[in-house]
């Protein structure tokens, strides 16, 4: 298989351009077979037990709380060659305005290699957290505009969030006029861009996956289904903003996922050819891994609650929660996911001639019956809300993390993170995840929604809230992300999307980190919001199970 920037929408082909540019650049697709370092590989595979992955200790430059066997593998300094100097202090700027690139923000402004942080176009409470200097101005869809701007003020990294910019290609367009730049090129994002390509690869390279079946036929697509029965899997190819999955439990439900998307186009393009994927049931499971091109650094674990109502009701969204790190992701899983997932594709995609440079964001399940791990999908960006928890969680210093991944010098770095676990819960407008519709009713309490009342209708903007300050205070170590605020007129803070607030804490274990977050979700006057009660859930059942006699 070929890698190319139109694989989203057509044969697995490399364009002319591609293949003529320049060598040097890591992030662009060259169209030149090429090997993988198993540098990091290697030393996860031998030195996995001697790794701490979850303590605390002082931050240094660069290679942070690593054990004495990963310190003795490390020859090179932190200032050699495709590392960050422990005096080079920088400016980053992260694209991007919602609560993974608030996290960002939040991370990168505690990183002592950082000298400002600056945030495109960003948003009200990024702004008034002062975690970021937001630029609402820059026309980030412009690669021309974001390149005047960063040699305007003199940015010397720049942190791509969400995904459409990436497969956009302004990784690309930066790389090349030589600005240090944290995400995956057009090519190598169509890991997320097309479910068919990343399949394809899965298939090439044995990485283990559900089987399926791709479309563009409703009539082959509904016979395919009959043949297989339900329940089964729908999902749209291209990129639909965490919605373009359907679990069909009947056959009535799969066909009408396979109109909606094929027939009627409800996510336009990117649902102009499906996937039919096997049914897997078992546990989800997020993981993170940073890739330089050629080696892969391990974050820790998280678990997102994709349905919008409590019990895991209702339709998916783009994450009503998450907590970190995930009990069901053990460290013998760890290695096996490195091993047989997350290695095979930065192998196989340095294959292709598209080396991947950023962060692979494994959604995985754990099969109930073998206990395996299998990739349902890779995001090419830090997912949200799954990226708030890690970042409340890291303690080393992202921007040199980050920049050493951008200048392939990943196999130097290890991270610290602390030994507390992180939740945060997801404050929404009442009716999403439906559209935003101007003029929308809403009720007037602030609290849970049933079963009955999730998932319908549309949602409004412009709804006040009220007393952030006074959330964040109502327990320890209590941090607020804003994913969609804005100030009105009259300068009062309204959400302006569908996940508005991400409420996050940290504690001991899984029961304190919750009483925290949902203390200061408790305190959040926001009549027009509505949250899940049972974030955490599956911790604490994990824990019960480890507990009982």
């Amino acid at each position: 298989m070929a890698c190319a920037a139109d694989s989203i929408r057509g044969p697995f082909m490399l364009s002319a351009r591609h293949r003529t540019d320049v060598l040097a650049n890591n992030n662009l697709c060259i169209g030149l077979k090429s090997s993988v370092s198993y540098s990091v590989a290697q030393r996860w595979s031998s030195n996995y037990s001697s790794v701490t992955m979850r303590h605390v200790t002082s931050h240094c430059p660069l290679i942070v709380g690593a054990s004495a066997r990963w310190r003795s593998n490390s020859k090179a300094s932190s200032t050699e060659v495709g590392t960050a100097s422990s005096d080079e202090r920088i400016t980053v700027l992260v694209i991007g305005g919602g609560g993974r690139e608030h996290a960002l923000c939040y991370a990168l402004n505690r990183s002592p290699s950082c000298s400002a942080v600056l945030c495109a176009p960003g948003n009200a409470g990024i702004a008034q957290s002062m975690d970021a200097t937001c630029i609402s101005d820059l026309d980030i869809s412009s690669s021309a505009d974001v390149i005047s701007f960063c040699r305007k003020r003199g940015v010397g990294m720049v942190v791509v969030g969400p995904e459409a910019p990436l497969v956009a290609g302004l990784v690309n367009d930066l790389v090349k006029v030589g600005i240090p730049t944290f995400g995956p090129s057009s090519e190598a994002a169509a890991l997320e861009g097309s479910k068919d390509f990343m399949k394809k690869l899965c298939d090439k390279y044995n990485i283990p996956t559900a089987k399926y079946r791709t479309f563009m036929d409703a009539v082959e697509a509904k016979q395919y289904v009959k043949h297989e029965g339900a329940p089964i899997v729908v999902k749209a190819d291209g990129l639909a903003a965490g919605k373009g999955v359907v679990v069909a439990m009947t056959l009535d439900e799969a066909f009408e996922a396979i109109d909606s998307m094929l027939v009627d186009g409800s996510f336009g393009s990117a649902g102009s050819r499906v996937i039919i994927e096997e049914f897997l049931e078992g546990e989800e499971a997020s993981f993170f891994a940073l890739v330089d091109g050629e080696n892969a650094l391990p974050l820790e674990s998280a678990q997102d609650h994709k349905r919008v109502g409590d019990g895991d009701v209702g339709p998916n969204t783009g994450g009503m929660g998450a907590y970190s790190p995930a009990p069901i992701v053990t460290d013998e899983l760890k290695r096996i996911v490195m091993e047989s997932i997350i290695i095979p594709t930065v192998k196989g995609m340095a294959a292709e001639g598209c080396k991947f440079v950023g962060v692979l964001y494994a959604g995985l399940m754990i099969e109930k019956k073998s206990g395996l791990p299998k990739l349902i999908e890779y995001n090419v960006r830090f997912g949200d809300p799954e990226c708030q928890v890690l970042m409340m969680q890291l303690e080393s210093d992202l921007a040199q993390v980050l920049l050493s991944a951008c200048r392939g010098g990943l196999s130097n770095v290890s991270l610290t993170w602390s030994p507390e676990m992180a939740m945060v819960v997801v404050m929404a407008s009442k009716g999403y995840p439906g559209s935003y519709k101007k003029g929308t009713t809403t009720t007037t309490t602030t609290k849970p929604l049933s079963p009955k009342q999730v998932g319908v209708g549309s949602y409004k903007k412009g709804t006040v809230i009220k007393n952030l300050d006074r959330a964040e205070q109502a327990s320890p170590s209590v941090k607020i992300f804003h994913a969609g605020t804005a100030l009105d007129e009259d300068g009062n803070l309204v959400a302006v999307g569908g996940r508005v607030l991400g409420v996050t804490a940290k504690g001991k274990d899984i029961e304190e980190a919750r009483a925290r977050a949902y203390n200061a979700v408790d305190a959040v006057d926001w009549p027009e919001g509505f949250f899940r009660r049972d974030i955490g859930w599956r911790a604490l059942r994990h824990k019960q199970v480890a507990n009982y006699p």
